[in-house]
């Protein structure tokens, strides 16, 4: 039995997901359904109440301590050698530079403190992007950095590119094993070209250099994520047909970020989010419908996914929206292309976009700062009224980012924000699949949580 319990004797806090039932979820993240009940109307959150089923687990309190995240080492780095492109998106997150202004990139100073800053690492391994702009146009930063990362016992690098060209030279650079290739597929060629290269001929640049690719390095060697608009979403299959022409079986649905640049010319990625979430459930069901009649690759939404990692899987915690607390500058930062140090990408974007400035310090200086510390105090949801009170709280996290960007203040009550209603609904929509007996919806469960079998395990309910 691979379902979650909720332990006797300890309180639970419910939620009622529209035509499923109560779910009733310990502090732990054990839950049970007590499948067509309902709570009744108040206009306060619901108190935690006390489930007793027969299936209880021991470690509950043990269990719920595990769930709130405890930051390592510095080991992940997400680089900006250069803040230059070579493509105009009109939702670029951070609004590039021309590609003619060199004053953009790393100058000798900044890439010699981003050489003593990974020196000092004392993690085993290391995980570091490079972003930009476009950072194929300064490989030899890339490179440098690389080339300094030898002592470590297990590394990745991920070059985050619009891949408009694959010459000599980074073509060698992906011979080493350790580089991987990250860019932006936003849907069929005419989808493409319209919202990223402006050019049919240029995306057909870039789909011949991804075949290219993945013809000599496998498929995994690329990976790729799609920017939607949503008031102009693709057709659910036409995406995820795009993916498949690449190889690729896992797509992030990513709609236009209101958290950098494109807000200034993007206004509805803040507005019908209703609209959104209707789309995104018909995406998940062709995604379902598609893995039962062909299983010969699985599909799926990668957030998703991770979703129900966290619900089912203690310690999945990396993903910094879904962390508790969320550590800020510890075990994850950014360094910009003029070496000051944000806590995230998202952080980096406000500030690109004159919101308000979140840098936390300088790869120079270091980000012990009061600015951190700040934004470290606040990064938890513990403590809330409403996430105390909410049945999702072990599973969810918090983003300050998000609320700063949206609404100017971190003040909103948590229950209006969109990180709230986009998690709530994530999670409701989770619990309506694990507690879906169709065969076709256990298949790809179970193997989006990577279980042996064809179907996911029956889960626990109230009697």
């Amino acid at each position: 039995m691979i379902a979650p319990h909720v332990s006797s004797g300890l309180p639970t806090r419910a939620r009622a997901i529209a035509g499923l039932g109560v779910c009733h979820v310990s502090p732990s993240g054990q839950f049970v359904l007590e499948r067509g009940a309902a709570l009744p109307p108040r206009s306060d959150p619901a108190p935690p109440g006390r489930v007793h089923h027969p299936f209880f687990a021991l470690s509950e309190r043990a269990q719920a301590a595990a769930r709130h995240t405890e930051a390592g080492p510095l080991d992940y780095l997400i680089l900006v050698p250069t803040l230059r492109c070579n493509l105009s998106c009109s939702y670029c997150q951070v609004s590039r530079a021309p590609v003619d202004q060199p004053r953009f990139d790393w100058s000798a100073a900044t890439l010699g403190h981003v050489l003593a800053l990974l020196d000092g690492l004392e993690a085993p391994s290391i995980k570091i992007e490079f972003q930009g702009g476009e950072p194929t146009l300064r490989l030899d930063l890339v490179r440098a950095v690389i080339d300094a990362c030898g002592r470590f016992a297990h590394k990745q690098f991920i070059l985050c590119t619009n891949l408009s060209r694959l010459d000599a030279d980074l073509f060698a650079l992906l011979e080493n094993p350790d580089v991987y290739v990250s860019t932006s597929l936003d849907g069929n060629a005419a989808t493409h070209s319209a919202q990223r290269t402006g050019d049919a001929a240029a995306t057909d640049c870039f789909l011949e250099n991804a075949r290219t690719i993945i013809a000599r390095f496998g498929p995994d060697k690329l990976s790729a994520l799609p920017t939607i608009d949503q008031a102009r979403p693709p057709d659910p299959d036409e995406l995820i047909d795009a993916y498949r022409g690449l190889g690729q079986s896992s797509i992030y649905l990513r709609p236009i970020n209101y958290q950098g640049f494109a807000r200034k010319r993007h206004r509805s990625a803040n507005a019908d989010h209703a609209g959104w979430w209707a789309y995104y459930d018909r995406f998940v069901a062709r995604l379902i419908a598609r893995n039962f009649a062909d299983r010969s690759v699985v599909l799926e939404e990668s957030y998703l996914s991770l979703c129900l990692k966290r619900i089912f899987q203690i310690g999945h915690d990396r993903h910094v929206d879904l962390r508790n607390p969320n550590p800020v500058g510890r075990d994850y930062v950014l360094v910009d292309f003029d070496g000051r140090v944000y806590p995230t990408d998202e952080a980096r974007m406000l500030s690109r976009a004159g919101v308000i400035d979140l840098a936390i310090g300088t790869v120079a200086a270091g980000w012990d700062t009061p600015e951190r510390a700040l934004l470290d105090r606040h990064s938890t949801n513990i403590g809330d009224p409403a996430c105390d009170a909410c049945a999702y709280q072990p599973y969810c996290g918090r983003d300050l980012v998000d609320d700063l960007s949206r609404y100017g203040t971190i003040a909103v009550p948590r229950e209006e924000t969109f990180f709230c209603g986009k998690h709530l609904h994530m999670f409701d929509l989770c619990m309506r699949l694990i507690h879906d007996s169709d065969p076709a919806t256990r298949y790809s469960l179970a193997k989006w949580m990577g279980l042996a079998g064809e179907q996911l395990p029956a889960m626990v309910e109230c009697i």
